[in-house]
């Protein structure tokens, strides 16, 4: 069957057949189905949706598109975790639950993935420190989860590349949003690096793609389902994505957010609660211990700088500096204008406009526009406010890095009409919401 049959079909809302799917995949890892195919079908697929036998079908072929890691013989199979987020603005667990889970004796082969529509990508963030190889050679990968316990990596050439093609047309012809296309991108990427325990943050809210609990809800069960389907030990929790996590958005400002939380010096509390969560769940799954004894092990990590040793060891391991814990303020250093924004009243933070800030900031260069796009590290902002916070008139809502006058004038309004500002007290948004398993 010829590419454009096979599109014609979805686009017609008919469920497409093993075979058909297969070959789909096919074509996007050996390019006989062209980008503008690829877009044409990722959007059908996003108009029309697939059943779940689909959304099996589509992720076991792109976990099989490509190689597959066996961990056995180089580590205990049965400490292989790792944790995957649907995505959001500030969202930098990922920098802080790999090291730990290696200091509680796990291993954690994180293939991460770049910024996708408003969203950071945890791969962006590690190209911003000097010298790290998000792509290392699959020996090299493996040989570093050995000896520290982690390695956060983009993905090899060779693993599930299908998705890796699918992902970068995705994010430039607005079709991120797809359940099925998240659940086969999320999976393919985790069956295939050798996991037995995955726990899924599954973001809710106006910064992230799920917009409701329902939606949220319905993509937690399906990223579950095919995932205990396929082996995994598997739970998604249900968070929230209502307001930027931590304090801040940017490349090099949430690695050096990130660093000062393993070294213990600043946890903001809704990241902490959060990474803490996520971390306590895979202990739970993986070490069969109670949620009081995870939580004890995770402060004990931090508290005796296991984690922050972890951290350095990986980035020194994959090509970047021996002293990052230490000097990580010469080695990111931030070149751009740094500038306040007030607010325009008083009162108290009622809402934030979150997925615009995200817009924002790739409008600023933080971000890509096309999948060929070089992102600016430097830009982002810091110490942003959250929901329920008191401000008047001299309160900054949060701290923006430009790269010109220009470009700070020209989004001060923007970033002021992102921040609803109410007359009366309003309460903290919770930090989650469900968990799904």
């Amino acid at each position: 069957m010829i590419p454009q049959e096979i599109i014609r079909k979805k686009r017609d809302k008919k469920v497409l057949l093993k075979e058909e799917i297969s070959l789909f995949v096919k074509g996007l890892t050996d390019g006989s189905f062209s980008d503008s195919q690829v877009a044409a079908m990722s959007m059908a697929i996003f108009l029309n949706g697939m059943i779940p036998e689909e959304t099996v079908n589509l992720t076991e072929a792109m976990t099989t598109s490509g190689d597959t890691i066996n961990w056995a013989g180089v580590v205990d199979t049965d400490l292989v975790c790792d944790k995957h987020s649907t995505g959001g603005v500030g969202d930098k667990t990922s920098l802080i639950l790999a090291p730990i889970l290696a200091a509680c004796g796990l291993f954690v082969p994180m293939i991460s993935g770049r910024g996708l529509g408003h969203t950071g990508g945890t791969l962006d963030k590690f190209d911003s420190i000097p010298g790290y190889n998000t792509q290392p050679d699959l020996d090299t990968f493996k040989n570093v989860v050995k000896e520290v316990g982690c390695a956060i990596i983009g993905q090899t050439s060779n693993l599930a590349p299908a998705d890796k093609k699918l992902y970068s047309i995705r994010d430039i012809v607005g079709t991120v949003e797809s359940l099925p296309l998240i659940t086969s991108s999320i999976l393919s990427k985790k069956i295939a690096s050798g996991l037995k325990t995955l726990v899924l943050d599954v973001k809710v809210g106006n910064g992230s793609f799920n917009s409701t609990i329902d939606i949220a809800r319905e993509l937690s069960h399906s990223l579950v389902k095919v995932a205990q389907g396929a082996g995994l030990q598997c739970e998604a929790i249900i968070t929230d994505m209502n307001q930027v996590l931590g304090k801040s958005a940017g490349h090099i400002l949430e690695m050096s957010e990130c660093i000062n939380f393993l070294k213990n010096q600043e946890k903001e509390s809704r990241l902490e609660l959060i990474t803490y969560e996520l971390v306590a769940s895979v202990l739970m799954m993986s070490q069969n211990i109670s949620k009081e004894d995870a939580l004890k092990k995770i402060d004990t990590v931090i508290s005796n700088g296991q984690a922050a040793e972890k951290f350095e060891k990986m980035v020194h391991a994959l090509g970047g500096p021996s002293d990052i814990m230490s000097s990580h303020d010469n080695h990111l250093k931030i070149k751009a204008i740094k500038k306040d924004i007030l607010s325009t009243q008083s009162g108290w933070v009622k809402e934030i406009k979150t997925r615009d800030l995200g817009l924002i900031l790739i409008e600023l260069g933080g971000g890509r526009k096309q999948v060929t796009d070089k992102i600016n590290f430097n830009v982002g902002y810091d110490q942003v406010l959250r929901v329920g916070d008191k401000v008047d008139t001299s309160t900054p809502l949060l701290t923006v890095y430009t790269n010109s006058e220009d470009d700070y004038e020209n989004v001060r309004k923007k970033i002021e009409d992102c921040f609803i500002i109410a007359d009366s007290e309003v309460s903290e948004l919770p930090y989650t919401y469900e968990v799904i398993n």
